[in-house]
């Protein structure tokens, strides 16, 4: 047996990416296995800090740790408001639950194959997970050639796309993304995607393998699939263990997979070498190891632990980006930002692009008189030559009152469900006022669907309630005051 090297805490070895001091103190509440200190951490952590002052990642593995002892910390003052906080967060994960289900169980009976993923995947092997383990977005994964169906299924249920593109936009490019975020109602979040790992994790091999592995489980009474055991704890490193503990309940996800005891270490070793995780997985597992004590087999760490040196000095990234976030210095931080951006430029979830994207960038004209008896409209149809089969320049000249911040404007120009061109344009000064813009590309126009312009809004949000939010990135009203069509050539 390969005898484990000891793990420093002094960089760029793997200890000093652990979590420490609150964040710390938090994970071993939820997770030491002697419940007498997971205890003591507790009430020292609840002692120590106000519940309502903390962020979203602090009140994630407090419904863990609520969970956990339940009245064994009444006799704390934090106790009812532990106890409110975790009825909260199991109200808003079941709303989310609730708002999914119909969408997945469509999908499903459309023929789907649909993994879940992430928290949702510890919710269905178990659903009295759920009071501990917050899961407001629903991860879900499906085939590629399951996309288009899946995304139709969103669709037709008003889902709408937190980008703020349309779906005609979307539906010509399900091919090149590899997920996409939708959002319905108040509490409805579904993240879906085609590939498991982001752009910097990949392995065509794998992509196959993940579901050969899968588990089948029930989710709300819907058939579905789970990752392998091996597969549920890689997919919890390569989503949180790069990203400064933003949220820390991939580590208990991560304990909860091995405590079970049916992890097959040898598919795990061989995700990690396939997927480059042995970095992130040789801080979380040394972590869980040896500051927490989970049943990690010393062989498996004593693996991943060599896997991640003979990286060199192409482990000093990662060992940044596993650090959280509380504990950054300003040199950290700063060498942090640059290690993730040359990850972000792997990252990018585009797979193959099977057309190009048309974009027309606008330019700013002299004003031309418009009707003023016309309001500016979201959407307008552009008449004429609609039946000209042949490709065609169009010119198009609008005005639009932009609010005094810099932002992007951005427009759309479709046929029916047929994709034609984005508009956009930047605006960078804060003086606001009046713009007219000239935009011009070319359309082919066909008998089909007559061309529509449409205003996007720049990113959606559930609700619209926020002035600074709308004037940044919703959908500018627009005067359309000519749309000239030439020959082209």
């Amino acid at each position: 047996m390969a005898k484990l090297r000891r793990i420093g805490r002094r960089f760029p070895d793997y200890g000093w990416s652990w979590p420490t001091g609150s964040l710390d103190q938090l994970l071993k509440a939820a997770l030491l296995p002697d419940e007498q200190a997971a205890s003591l951490c507790a009430a020292r952590w609840l002692d120590d800090n106000d519940i309502d002052q903390v962020s979203f990642r602090e009140h994630r593995l407090l419904a863990a740790i609520s969970d956990r002892f339940g009245r064994k910390l009444a006799g704390h003052k934090a106790y009812p408001r532990l106890v409110g906080l975790q009825k909260m967060l199991w109200t808003k994960s079941r709303m989310a639950m609730r708002e999914a289900e119909p969408a997945l169980k469509a999908m499903v009976e459309a023929g789907c194959r649909v993994m879940l993923i992430k928290g949702a995947s510890r919710i269905a092997l178990d659903a009295a997970a759920q009071r501990g383990r917050v899961a407001h977005d629903i991860d879900l994964l499906v085939r590629p050639q399951d996309m288009q169906p899946a995304f139709d299924v969103l669709r037709n249920r008003d889902w709408q796309i937190a980008t703020g593109v349309s779906p005609q936009y979307l539906r010509t490019r399900l091919a090149s993304l590899r997920s996409m975020n939708f959002f319905k109602g108040n509490y409805g979040d579904i993240d879906l995607h085609q590939l498991a790992y982001d752009g910097s994790q990949q392995s065509a091999e794998d992509d196959v393998a993940i579901w050969q592995r899968a588990v089948a489980a029930e989710f709300s009474g819907v058939e579905v699939l789970v990752p392998s055991p091996a597969d549920r704890i890689a997919l919890a490193i390569a989503h949180g263990g790069l990203d400064a503990h933003t949220h820390s309940d991939w580590l208990v996800d991560c304990a909860v997979a091995i405590g079970a005891g049916d992890v097959d270490w040898d598919i795990f070793l061989d995700v990690v070498r396939k997927r480059g995780l042995a970095v992130a997985a040789a801080v979380a597992l040394s972590y869980l190891a040896l500051e927490i004590g989970v049943a990690v087999p010393q062989a498996v760490l004593s693996q991943v632990v060599a896997i991640a040196d003979r990286l060199g000095s192409g482990r000093l990234s990662s060992v940044l980006q596993a650090k959280p976030r509380t504990d950054f210095g300003k040199l950290t931080w700063l060498s942090r930002g640059f290690a993730k951006q040359l990850r972000l430029q792997r990252k990018k979830g585009r797979l193959k692009q099977s057309e190009p994207e048309i974009v027309w960038r606008g330019r700013s004209v002299a004003a031309k008189a418009a009707d003023e008896r016309a309001p500016p409209v979201l959407s307008q149809r552009i008449e004429g030559q609609q039946g000209d089969d042949r490709e065609m320049m169009l010119d198009i000249v609008v005005r639009i009152t932009v609010p005094p911040v810099r932002r992007r404007i951005e427009m759309e120009i479709n046929a029916g469900e047929q994709h034609i061109a984005r508009l956009r344009s930047m605006v960078l000064s804060r003086s606001g006022g009046e713009r007219t813009l000239r935009f011009r590309g070319k359309v082919r126009l066909g008998a089909g669907q007559p061309l529509v312009l449409e205003a996007r809004p720049s990113r959606q949000f559930r609700v619209w309630d926020n002035a600074q939010a709308v004037a940044t990135y919703g959908a500018l009203p627009f005067q359309l005051i000519s749309a000239i069509f030439s020959l082209t050539g």
